[in-house]
Formats: C-alpha cells, structure tokens, sequence
C-alpha cells in the first residue's frame, strides 16, 4: 500500500514540474493518470491528501493542485536569528536562489528548525526577497537544552540556543525537581500562540552550569550529537577480528615491502593515511597514497554502517572526540598503526616537475608501515636539519627530502591556476581534567602539515576525475562560485585598503582572489580582508553531480582520504570497490547509486555543518573562560571589525572581544559604514580595521561567550594612511565567453581554473593540460545604469586615489 501511494507522489510530482503543467482538479488529475476502480482511486487520492499535508502541493480556492514554487511560495527550512527576524532556505533551491528573508512580524508563531510555506511578498532595494509564512508544515524543535529559572510555582527555561527565541514555561510538577542554575533538556509540549509562551516538561538534569564539564555536555545535547553507540552496534564491532586473515589478502597487491609512513600530529590516534614517494629515473615521482580500507571492515547495511552513516562524521571538541565508528575499530584494525599489516585503498601516481598527474592506478593492497611519524619530527628533521632525528630516522631521510620537492611542485602548480589559499592562525584551547582550560596555543601549520596537505589534495582530485570520465554515478566535493552580490560587496570593501579588482563580480577567477591574499600578507588587514573574503563564498558541501571546487580551481573533487572520520569518504571508497574492484558497472548498480547518493551527500553535509558548528560553540566558550581571571589585565591587539555598535579586537592568540562604543568616551563616534571607521566628530580620533590597540579586560560572560574590552593606547605606529595610487588587480583570461556553464576551449596558462584531460577509462590514465571554466551570468557592470539611472563605477573607481582620465575635447 505505502509504495503504491509512494509512487503516486513521484509521479505526480513529475507530473507537475513540467513546464507546460497548469493546476488541475481531482478528477482532471484522475483523467490524466488514468486511475481505475474504486482502491485506485482512494490511493490516489491518499497520495494527494498527504502531498498536501507535507506542503509538496498546493490546493487552491477552486480545488485546483499545483506546486508551490509556480504560485508565488516557499516550501522549506526556517533559520532563526536571535535578533527576531528568520529566513526561509527552500527546499528545491537553484542555483544562484537567495533564501527567503521573514521579518519577525510575518513568522506568525514559526519557530527555528520548523518546515513552513511562505510566500513571496516583496523586493527591497536591496534584491532581497522578503515572505511570510503562512503555515507551518512541521516542527523542527521537540527537545531542547538549556538554563532552569526557578520561580514560586513555576519555571522558565531559557534555549542555548538563540535562534530559538522563545523560554520555555515549565509547570513546577513538571521540573523534575531542578533548581536555579541547572542545565536541563526539555520537551515541548505546546509551542507559542498569540502572546503565550511555549511550555514544556524537564526530561533530563544534566547537571549544573557551573559544574565540571556540563557546558560542553550542554553543547552535546543542544546539537543532538550522539554520545554512545548502541549495543548492537558495539556487538557488531566486537565481532570484527583485530588481524587479517590469509582470506583478507585475497586479490590484494602486496606493498609491504615498501618504505611508507604515517605523518600525524602526536596525539593521533585514528591513523587513517600513509604515504610514500620514489624519485624516478626519468625525473618523475611516484607518489603513493594509501588509505585504510574501512569499507572492508564497515559493510553496506551492517548496523556500523547505519550508525556511521548518521553520524556522518567525527566531531572533535575541546575535551573529547565523539567518533563516527567505535573505536575498536577507528583506533584499532582500521588504523594504520606502525609496523604492522593493515588492508588499504591505494592511489598511485606519477607525477611530473610541472605537477602533472601523468599516469595514475587505483587498487587494493595491504602495507605495513615503516615508521609513526610526527609532523614536529618531519618538520624538525626538512626545516631544522636536526641531527639526532636525522640520525634515529636516517634510512628514511631521503625519501622526506623527496617528499618536500614534490610538495613544493604541487603547490606551485596549486597556485599558477588559482586556487585559494587561506592562511588562517588557527589555535587550541588546553584543558585540564575537569575541562577547565589552562592555556590557548597557536597551532603550528609547518612544512610537513602543507606537505600531506597536497598529497591528499592531488589523491582526491586524481580519484574524482578518474570517476567522472567513466561517467558513473559518484560522490563529489563541490564548492560553487560565489554569489555576484557577495563578490560586489567585498571588492568595494578591499577598495577601503587601496586594492581594486577590475573586471565584473560575475566574472571572477579565484586567481584574483588569491592574488588580494598574496597582496595582504604581511599587513594589518590581513586577517580581516581574508576572513570577509571567505565570508563571501559559498560552503563547499557534497554532491552526486561534478560541480567543480571554486576554492581549490579544479574541476573534479572529492573526499578519499579520511574514511575513519567522514562517512562520504566511506561511500567513495564503496564505490572504488563496486566499479574498479568488483567491476560492477550495470545498469541496475549504476540506478541503485544514483538514487541513493543525493540523499547520502545532503544528509552528510548537514552533519558537517552541525559539527562545525558545535566544535566553534565549545571553542568559544572555553576561550571565553579563560578569560574569566584575566579581567584586569591589558593586552595588544588588532581591530578586527567594526560596526555601529564598536569594535571587536583579536588578541595575538585569536581570542577576540568588544569594546563596545559606550566605553569610547573621549569623543562622540559615528561609524562610517562605507569605511568601516568609527570617527570621533571633534577630535577627529579614527579606529579603523587593522589598527594596532592595547585593552584592558574588563568583564567576561561565559554563558554568552562575551568578552568586554576597553581601550587604554594606541600603539607606537603610525597611522595608517590610503595608498597614493591603488593597487589593481587584473582579472587573469580565461578563454573564450562560457557556453552551458563550461568554456568552450581551455589551455594551461598559469591561474586559468582546472579542466584536465580525459584519464583512460579503467585502471591507469593521463592527466594532462589545466583548462578554464569560470561563472558567466548578467550582473550589475561598470557604465551601466542602476536603479537610481546612475551610471555604476566600476569597483576600481572606488579606491582612494584613483582619478578618472579627462576625454580630450575635440
């Protein structure tokens, strides 16, 4: 019954998404699908009735069907923002698409979370689409975490997450006993209506807010991040045996003979690449990456694989690791823990001085390494020759020479076509046992982390072009080109510091992007130039369908190198062994995978994101405890924003805080939004981003991750001042005008964006010339008229300094 009814959905909704579709009635509908007796006609009109409910159809005033996107409205996520205002992201979303701006007085009771209609009301100014919801089609929220407020007879408890703006009311016999303070999961029972509160009743006490480790369990708990494995689960992976067998070895090529390291940082433990390098005779390198083979140990539908899949990936907190597979597994048999057999994945390939992949195979093998190298060593032993490590490591110490040639190449060749790379202080909070943080240190990205950076890189660019040219259905890494507006505002934001890109928004190459980075580097607004630069562009995500990897510059990406920490590495690697291994390439395996992707890479990159999200959350909040005891304290640090409401500083060690504009009373300051100053209007005083200030810490909230700033210098440099002349930066050419969102030709010029040549199909293939392949699409462009019927500047015309050349007269 349920796949009878199921397949009416599908075929309605096809149905209706042609082009020439208009709504029809029941009865027109039943015409047109040519339902017979009276059982066809209830499940017909049962698929009809739950397409309603879901919001995928649309049934108007005269009982006509039709699809919401084709009568002005929205089906979708609503995302709060705890300013009061949301936004709608649809559900069948196009490319280019904004998501849908909702005032908070048009939510009509829409929570965050929830799955509502909305329709389309108006266009600002600002090409913003604006809606309001007129149904709310399913609650996102049952369960949420957050701070118990104890009154006389009854309770609130106030979300940790803003974005839900409502307290919950909670019934006095429905605490669960909590007190004042404690962090408290709670259900919802009725959500608010008209001006009532949401209420709800305490299902767990998790403690608290000032006990040890609650804050982080808090975080865990808010983001439905799952703590244990089930029983099943741990059953299964108890069963998995910790050696490999004779049957293991099985069609496998035999590299244990082979010199291969891991390189990781030194509290790894869930080892999951190995790589070696060999000069060749011709002046190539053979580089062979080698990943374990965790699709040997986690099979298809097993409950490792169900659970791996819903995870999705590892998250790593401050003061823990919550595992995508347990980790008998992740830190055991599918490690690869030095000096013993282990079953991998192997990509090899050669590589000429160009960076050119020039014959590549992929297989499976079993390696034992040679050595648990560390990124400190590697480092110590390339950049700091030191003796000792050169000694203990002496056999190996040529290959690691190798290594940094090739690397340095990858990179070179990296960078001729563009490709992005962000440069980040990245640090690390340190924690003692009870979670309390004891120091915040920088973490060091050396030679040897850059090294293995590009060898994974090429791996993964090597396995995704490999698949696309045998034109089966795979799972891609995508980054998509940047949002025109976005580009807009971030080109007339660098023209602040002096830098201009000429050419349009809607043209760009990441090589100039990459050459606004080169520029900055060194400077005072680095960080902040790169930071509002990556504000700019899209998330990379996954996807079924090649759509290239803007950041990087190539066309073909995926994720082959991390199978223990990321579920779509797994699939990638099921997939080498479906077609490559087991040579399954029909018609019904290709059907069976392209159904099934889609919906892997969506629900993979939503737990990406919800991890990010909830490893930046535990970040912030124990930078921000550890700035408790430091109130009182001065510090040098940088403007790394400015709004109208002050100014965020960033201290050396990335922690970052706000002098809020009430604390800047020796003058009164307006903020120059085109600028991104604060001007005091009789002393003339700017504070600008970039600028170098000494603070004094003078009040931290840890439950809002809060740290308030005062300035008390300058520092003893001088003031920054607008170039004479600008700094333009050229958009590098790439080809003849894109047809079909592809160049029509390409060739290898040096920042021209990554097409390649296609490999062999099968086993080995060529890697040959970089072509280019950049976003075209009609946009707002120099010397046309906007909608005030001004003529627009071209984003050079707005650097300081720049003077228009006179036309002579005639």
């Amino acid at each position: 019954m349920e796949e009878i009814i199921q397949e009416h959905i599908d075929k309605l909704l096809l149905f209706m998404r042609e082009e020439a579709y208009k709504p029809l009635t029941i009865q027109e509908l039943e015409e047109a699908f040519g339902i017979e007796g009276s059982e066809g006609f209830k499940d017909f009109v049962k698929a009809l009735v739950m397409m309603e409910e879901k919001g995928l159809v649309i049934r108007t005033r005269s009982n006509r069907y039709g699809l919401p996107e084709k009568m002005n409205l929205v089906r979708g996520k609503l995302i709060g923002h705890a300013r009061g205002f949301a936004f709608v992201v649809p559900d069948e979303k196009k490319t280019g698409d904004d998501d849908l701006f909702i005032p908070p007085t048009e939510l009509n009771g829409a929570l965050h979370g929830d799955t509502v209609l909305a329709r389309l009301s108006s266009q600002s100014s600002g090409s913003r689409q604006e809606g309001s919801i007129i149904r709310i089609l399913e609650r996102g929220t049952k369960e949420l975490v957050g701070t118990y407020t104890e009154s006389k007879n009854f309770g609130f408890v106030i979300p940790d997450n803003k974005r839900w703006t409502s307290d919950i009311f909670i019934l006095k016999s429905a605490s669960m006993g909590a007190v004042e303070g404690h962090k408290v999961v709670v259900k919802i029972t009725s959500y608010p209506e008209n001006r009532l509160s949401a209420e709800g009743e305490v299902i767990q006490i998790l403690g608290h807010k000032n006990d040890p480790g609650v804050d982080i369990l808090s975080v865990i708990h808010k983001h439905h991040l799952p703590l244990a494995f089930p029983e099943e689960v741990m059953e299964h992976a108890n069963s998995v045996p910790e050696t490999i067998s004779e049957e293991d070895l099985k069609d496998r090529r035999d590299l244990r003979d082979q010199m291969i390291v891991t390189i990781d940082g030194a509290d790894a433990k869930d080892l999951d690449d190995a790589v070696t390098v060999t000069k060749l005779e011709n002046g190539n390198y053979k580089l062979g990456v080698h990943i374990a083979d965790v699709s040997h140990y986690v099979q298809e539908g097993s409950p490792i694989d169900v659970e791996a899949a819903e995870r999705a990936t590892s998250v790593y907190l401050v003061d823990r690791v919550i595992p995508m597979i347990p980790h008998r597994l992740s830190n055991g048999i599918c490690s690869l823990n030095p000096k013993v057999d282990r079953l991998t994945l192997s990509c090899e390939m050669e590589i000429n001085n160009l960076g050119d992949v020039v014959k590549h195979e992929i297989f499976q093998s079993v390696i034992k390494t040679t050595e648990r190298m560390t990124y400190a060593d590697v480092r110590s032993i390339l950049e700091d020759e030191d003796e000792e490590l050169i000694k203990r490591y002496e056999p190996l110490v040529p290959m690691f020479k190798e290594m940094g040639q090739l690397a340095q190449i990858l990179r070179e060749k990296r960078m001729r076509r563009g490709a992005i790379d962000f440069d980040f202080k990245e640090a690390k909070v340190l924690v003692d046992e009870e979670g309390k943080p004891t120091d915040v240190v920088m973490r060091d990205r050396s030679v040897s982390e850059k090294l293995i950076e590009e060898f994974m890189l090429v791996a993964n660019e090597t396995v995704a072009e490999h698949f696309h040219w045998m034109n089966v259905p795979f799972m891609y890494r995508v980054h998509e080109d940047p949002k025109e507006d976005k580009l807009e505002r971030f080109f007339e934001f660098v023209t602040n510091f002096g830098y201009a890109v000429k050419g349009r928004a809607n043209e760009v190459h990441p090589r100039a992007l990459q050459q606004i980075l080169e520029m900055v580097q060194g400077q005072p607004e680095e960080v902040v130039i790169s930071t509002v630069m990556l504000r700019s562009m899209k998330q990379a995500r996954y996807d079924s369908d090649s759509l290239g990897h803007f950041g990087l510059s190539t066309e073909f990406y995926t994720h082959f190198t991390s199978p223990i920490r990321r579920y779509p590495d797994t699939i990638v690697h099921r997939l080498i062994r479906e077609y490559i291994i087991n040579g399954k390439v029909d018609n019904e395996t290709q059907a069976k995978w392209r159904e099934k992707l889609p919906e892997i890479a969506e629900h993979s990159s939503n737990m990406e994101r919800r991890a990010v999200e909830a490893e930046r959350e535990t970040d912030e909040m124990k930078k921000a405890e550890y700035m408790v005891d430091k109130i009182g304290e001065e510090y040098d640090g940088m403007i790394s924003s400015v709004t109208n409401f002050g100014l965020f500083v960033e201290l050396p060690n990335t922690i970052e805080g706000l002098v809020h504009v009430s604390y800047l009373t020796d003058d009164y300051y307006r903020y120059d939004e085109q600028h991104f100053a604060m001007i005091g209007e009789r002393t003339g005083n700017v504070f600008r981003i970039g600028d170098e200030i000494t603070i004094r810490v003078i009040n931290v909230n840890k439950d809002e991750r809060a740290i308030d700033f005062e300035i008390v210098g300058m520092k003893g440099t001088p003031r920054r001042k607008f170039k004479d002349r600008p700094v333009v930066i050229e958009q590098p050419r790439t080809g003849r005008k894109k047809r079909g969102g592809r160049s029509e030709r390409s060739n290898e010029r040096g920042g021209e964006r990554g097409t390649g040549r296609k490999f062999d199909r099968g086993g080995k293939g060529k890697s040959t010339g970089r072509g280019s392949a950049t976003a075209s699409t009609s946009g707002s462009q120099p010397g046309k008229k906007d909608g005030n019927g001004k003529k627009k500047k071209g984003f050079f015309e707005n650097v300081p300094g720049f003077k228009k050349k006179k036309k002579k007269r005639k």
